[in-house]
């Protein structure tokens, strides 16, 4: 199986930075793609940025010019570097990953637990 371990979350002020960090570990072939999504209370799960399978990187646009994806793909880890951050940006911040997993092979998707961001005004 594969596990998604996320860090990083907290309080800051609007204007502020965090860094959000999610380990991917288990029996892991490959991972095909892997970002991070976002839920704000009463609010749909939405995609914040992402590698896609090709190894391009997709950002809601609303995070456009302040967030930004990173991954170290020898130890299946992406980062999440947030600046400027502002109040509408709170939310659970999940990590997914899609993984190809080793014998027997097989792709699954994977979330994390999620990681709350506040960002006080």
């Amino acid at each position: 199986q594969v596990q998604l371990v996320e860090s990083g979350g907290g309080l800051v002020q609007a204007g502020g930075s965090l860094r959000l960090s999610c380990a991917a570990s288990g029996s892991i072939f490959r991972i095909n793609t892997m970002g991070w999504y976002r839920q704000a209370p009463g609010k749909q799960r939405e995609l914040v940025a992402s590698y896609t399978s090709g190894g391009s990187t997709n950002y809601a646009d609303s995070v456009k010019g302040r967030f930004s994806i990173s991954r170290d793909s020898a130890k299946n880890t992406v980062n999440l570097e947030m600046n400027s951050l502002k109040p509408e940006d709170t939310a659970v911040y999940y990590c997914n990953a899609g993984v190809f997993l080793q014998q027997p092979y097989r792709y699954l998707e994977r979330w994390g637990q999620g990681t709350l961001v506040n960002v006080s005004s």
